[in-house]
């Protein structure tokens, strides 16, 4: 990579081109409201989201450069970095704000108003976004032969690949349309099951998989690795911990259970049972003492970001007034966080006191300034956001406690608290590849760090009715949006307000974690393997085994490269269509309306007919996969 002496940026900075334009901050929103709502839905269904800078960056190329003909590569920049800033709030909303959601099923608390959800989205994201405008200098420009920024690097070479912009925008609508027919014919008309299990006679466990695009996606995106750690967290649940349990509690009536054995739970609802009653509880114990490691890992790198970004708060962009140069101005940057720490405290709507503003702003900083530079280092994917919200949830909720805030109250503010910072780290790694992707095509800072903040508010305008419906149509915690992380900072506030949580399996969770930590296997993705279901982990593990397969072909390493990319943003835009139809989908059950076009009641196929067809609507997914990746290169390479 060039020095940062001597880095020139593709467009330079006394050229003056199309930015910040009505087109693409109209373009930029909508694609924030779609990824962002798509990323609820599939963060809720795996824990785990995709980012969304390469697939906005291409369908913005597209549209642009080929249908309007306009070759501005930085407008494009701006479409993607409006876009990214949906599904990144998204994320830090998701891993939070449902469990306000699960409290008011429980009757603990009313259910959350849409003005709450939106204003703390809105506060967390507008945070996120001006915590890290004194940290640009430090962290993109004088590091930027240091921190690789790989999302906001790679999006910046999608770019700068404009010629090729109509046939990568193409891939993204072609996954985005078949993904959303298999859905429809999956979860709409219900055709076939969404899921495929397989038992042993005799034995409590259970395997099986989804079918659903949008997850085996999120295998091919994450690659083998990290597919194959979380596969390996969903057998260890189900055909290891789930028989033990059975095997030796049959006759049991073992907390949280109160009423049933373990026996009859067994008998009532099978694995998923005995899952739902304790293994989540295991699963929800590694994730805790995984984002806790995770965190204590980074302690040394975490320390000398701050003590660098703390020295260069009052620096402004490179010491020049160049184009290439300009940032929002501090006084206004410094006086929007303290409005804005101030509205925290003073809304109604947010259940915050003012020590609880104090602590969003303190740790706001610190951790925007820890995921900016992890982002750097190792991508938006393994970035400790969970990690960085346990600690503040702890922390939060025991001087929460100890200042007298107790009961319902305690658990909405620490919540609250814990959302505002989620959210805050989620949007700042974003804010940070965005202005890497900047900085190497020549934006202009202040246009960018704008337009984020136009990403910001359009997402959080629309989570809030996302939210509401997702849990209307599906309900949160359950088999079809499991949130882990929502579940898990529920956990985290109870058990330090209540104690009454079941202890002894969240501690064989975080040893778990800790053992699997010492062996060398990523703590986290094995985690998130534990808690959900291994149906679900065996479809994300076959996307990954497809990405396998490419990476092992042997042929020019040219061709290798596009082909996977290909299949990336190909997966990309089917993770996007099944959440935009699983969203309509909720709103059809919202209405009611979802048992009109139900056909499976109509069908009454044996079971065997429907595993048939369920595998074949599967094998149908992946051979789409590969028809746009693998056979479109071949066939192109042939003419």
């Amino acid at each position: 990579m060039e020095n940062k002496n001597n880095f020139k940026p593709y467009i330079p900075a006394d050229k003056v081109t199309p930015e910040l334009t009505v087109t693409s901050i109209i373009m930029g929103i909508l694609l924030a409201v779609i990824f962002g709502a798509a990323n609820a839905y599939l963060g809720l269904r795996v824990g785990m989201t995709v980012s969304a800078s390469i697939p906005a960056a291409v369908i913005a190329m597209g549209v642009i450069r080929v249908i309007m003909k306009k070759n501005s590569i930085l407008e494009s920049n701006i479409v993607q970095t409006i876009g990214s800033a949906g599904e990144s709030l998204a994320a830090g909303s998701i891993f939070t704000l449902p469990a306000l959601f699960l409290w008011a099923k429980e009757g603990v608390m009313d259910k959350p108003g849409l003005i709450e959800i939106t204003l703390i989205a809105l506060i967390g994201g507008l945070l996120g976004v001006f915590f890290m405008v004194p940290l640009r200098n430090a962290l993109i420009v004088k590091e930027h032969g240091t921190l690789p920024y790989p999302e906001g690097t790679a999006c910046a070479e999608i770019l700068l690949a404009g010629e090729e912009g109509g046939a990568n925008a193409s891939t993204v609508f072609a996954g985005m349309g078949l993904s959303a027919l298999f859905k429809f014919i999956i979860d709409g008309i219900k055709a076939v099951p969404g899921e495929v299990a397989f038992k042993i006679k005799g034995y409590a466990g259970e395997i099986g998989t989804q079918i659903y695009p949008a997850v085996m996606s999120v295998g091919y995106i994450c690659g083998p690795r990290i597919s194959s750690y979380m596969f390996s967290g969903g057998v260890l649940s189900w055909l290891v911990l789930i028989p033990l349990i059975v095997l030796f509690g049959e006759n049991t009536i073992m907390y949280p259970s109160t009423d049933m054995t373990i026996g009859e739970i067994f008998a009532a609802d099978g694995a998923s049972g005995i899952w739902a009653s304790y293994i989540r509880y295991i699963g929800a114990g590694a994730l805790a003492a995984g984002g806790i490691i995770s965190l204590i890992k980074s302690l040394p790198l975490i320390i000398r970001t701050f003590k660098d970004a703390v020295k260069n708060f009052s620096v402004k962009g490179g010491g020049n007034n160049d184009r290439t140069s300009q940032e929002l101005n501090m006084k206004v940057v410094i006086g929007a966080i303290i409005v804005l720490t101030l509205l925290v405290w003073l809304i109604p709507a947010i259940p915050v006191s003012l020590i609880g503003a104090l602590i969003i702003v303190v740790f706001g900083f610190f951790f925007a300034t820890v995921s900016s530079r992890m982002v750097g280092l190792v991508g938006s994917s393994n970035n400790p956001v969970s990690g960085m919200a346990i600690a503040t949830l702890l922390i939060a909720t025991l001087i929460l406690k100890l200042t007298g805030a107790e009961g319902a109250d305690g658990m909405s503010a620490a919540i609250a608290i814990g959302s505002v910072i989620c959210i805050v780290a989620a949007i700042s790694g974003d804010t940070s590849q965005d202005l890497k992707t900047g900085y190497i095509l020549g934006s202009t800072p202040k246009k960018q760090q704008i337009a984020e903040v136009f990403g910001v508010v359009a997402a959080a305008l629309a989570i809030g009715g996302t939210l509401y419906l997702l849990d209307k149509a599906m309900g949160f915690g359950t088999d079809a949006l499991a949130a882990p992380q929502a579940t898990l900072m529920k956990m985290i506030v109870e058990g330090v307000m209540s104690a009454e949580l079941p202890w002894n399996l969240v501690f064989v969770g975080a040893f778990i974690a800790v053992i699997v930590e010492i062996i060398g296997i990523p703590v986290l993705p094995f985690a998130i393997g534990i808690y959900l279901p291994v149906h679900l982990n065996a479809c994300i593990m076959i996307g990954g085994l497809v990405r396998l397969a490419f990476d092992k072909m042997k042929c020019e390493e040219n061709k290798k490269k596009n082909i996977i990319n290909d299949g990336i943003l190909f997966s990309s835009g089917m993770i996007a269509g099944e959440g935009i139809v699983g969203i309509l989908l909720a709103l059809l059950a919202v209405f009611d309306a979802d048992k009109v076009i139900d056909i499976s009641g109509k069908l009454n196929l044996p079971v065997w007919a429907s595993n048939a067809g369920s595998l074949i609507v599967f094998a149908l997914i992946i051979v789409s996969l590969l028809k746009f990746s693998l056979w479109k290169k071949q066939k192109q390479v042939k003419k």
